[in-house]
């Protein structure tokens, strides 16, 4: 695969990006679908962390979302129309085992098979993702990610799914951003289930990697002509100063971050350092003979989300998660509760979010230098804005567009440096349910009206729909 810089008869040069580069948009069930008492879909820890006062800002709430259960067609056809090559969607655990384990609900799972069609039919690849964090709410009830039980209940969804749509579906990736489900669910309980449980988040963490391996195997052992990758979300780390605090500090928060994760995946072993670290709450006598065997199963892909950087400093202060939630929370740091996350001084998104695409360029050759080679694709990048529609139906996101185009052109970098980046999936397809943020954070390519639903694109996603039809970036004239 090779890239170069072109001249178009149209007269912009064009930065190529390679044959065969993926081109897509993501998002995932819980934030977009809605319809969460339908066709016997079960209840989610997100769905009772919603109905707690104060969990969400403003009470708002995921039970319409932006009603893509209903509106799934219309929505494939824009995918189409924005001239998307792949969609990356995640699939209700609950809407498929209502219980998290036992019987199949075939109305939930024959949503995803209508999907799916529905993605084929015109053109735009399915890549699907497991788990996205709805954790059905009887297995929380019985324990959840700190329960080794999860763990071996998910294996068998994940073999339900496979065995359903692995004929259709050739991309599939496991567990959405573990480091997210674990910290900021049982430690900061910023997240659903909202437990701030220092131990048990460890124990989560581990359980989430334990899945993810339980679930690489049941796939591979049904044989199926599929990609199979583990998707974790990535920070470039930077101490504040070059004091011997701060130095602490960038390789903690790189250790839990992003090497405890990694280093499993792609390793076999989590990072001495980090058990050091974490061994401040407790023994680690969960952590069994043959798991890291387990979680470091061949991977085809490894999936890449990443957003920001991290600055950090030893300096006593108390941490705060860069997508800390606007009630109180606890630290989601765990071992690690005296670092401190300092503003350094670039633009940010609405989100406060500091915006560094030399960041992204920075984790990707990392990556490809410090662990073995595997293909990478970047499946979550994007910027929440205060976007307003105009009188004439338009959103101009001149910000947003900017922050792709820097962070693509971060992407073209990598791959000119010999990182083997396979695609990019801009987070996120529409505004959806932010999480503890509700809907007032606007990440989607598309508007969506809160009163009516309409979807309307934004200036970002006619610039990026431009851009996957030039199969490149356009060079800023001289």
């Amino acid at each position: 695969m090779t890239t170069q810089e072109t001249q178009t008869s149209a007269g912009p040069a064009i930065l190529d990006f390679p044959t065969g580069f993926v081109w897509g948009a993501a998002t995932s069930a819980y934030q977009i679908e809605g319809a969460v008492s339908a066709d016997g879909r079960g209840r989610s820890i997100w769905d009772t962390f919603v109905s707690r006062p104060g969990r969400v800002l403003n009470g708002e709430h995921a039970d319409l979302a932006v009603d893509h259960y209903h509106r799934y067609r219309d929505d494939v056809k824009l995918m189409a129309e924005l001239g998307l090559k792949a969609y990356r969607f995640s699939v209700s655990w609950p809407r498929i085992q209502p219980d998290g384990k036992g019987r199949i609900n075939q109305s939930g799972l024959d949503f995803y098979r209508r999907l799916t069609d529905e993605l084929l039919d015109h053109g735009v690849d399915p890549w699907l993702t497991l788990y996205h964090w709805d954790l059905p709410q009887t297995l929380e009830d019985a324990g959840g990610w700190p329960s080794r039980d999860t763990a071996l209940r998910f294996a068998d969804y994940a073999a339900t799914m496979h065995d359903a749509l692995g004929d259709r579906v050739r991309h599939w990736s496991t567990v959405n951003e573990p480091w997210c489900a674990a910290f900021l669910g049982y430690a900061s309980g910023e997240h659903a289930p909202g437990r701030r449980e220092p131990a048990q988040a460890v124990r989560a963490a581990h359980h989430l990697n334990l899945a993810h391996g339980l679930a690489v195997r049941a796939m591979r052992a049904q044989g199926k002509d599929t990609q199979i990758g583990g998707c974790v979300n990535l920070y470039a780390i930077t101490p504040e100063t070059g004091s011997p605090a701060d130095l602490d500090a960038a390789r903690r928060i790189d250790g839990l971050q992003n090497r405890f994760f990694l280093d499993a995946l792609l390793k076999g072993r989590y990072p001495q350092d980090v058990l050091e670290d974490l061994r401040a709450v407790g023994e680690l006598d969960f952590i069994r003979d043959g798991d890291m065997e387990t979680i470091s199963a061949p991977l085809d892909l490894l999936l890449v989300n990443y957003y920001s950087r991290f600055t950090v400093s030893g300096t006593p202060g108390g941490a705060a998660s860069a997508a800390a939630a606007p009630t109180d929370s606890g630290s989601p740091w765990v071992g690690s509760e005296h670092v401190s996350f300092v503003n350094a001084g670039r633009p940010v998104t609405s989100m406060g979010w500091e915006i560094d695409d030399s960041g992204l360029l920075e984790i990707l050759t990392w990556v490809a230098r410090e662990y073995p080679a595997i293909p990478m694709v970047i499946s979550e990048n994007g910027a929440a804005f205060d976007d307003e529609l105009t009188a004439e139906d338009a959103v101009h996101d001149g910000d947003r567009l900017a922050y792709f185009d820097a962070h693509l052109g971060a992407c073209h970098a990598a791959i000119m440096a010999g990182v083997p980046l396979r695609g990019y999936f801009a987070w996120s397809l529409m505004d959806n349910f932010e999480w503890a943020w509700g809907y007032g954070k606007r990440f989607g390519l598309v508007y969506v009206d809160r009163e009516t639903l309409r979807r309307i694109p934004k200036d970002s996603a006619l610039w990026y729909a431009e851009t996957i039809k030039a199969g490149g970036l356009r060079v800023p004239a001289e």
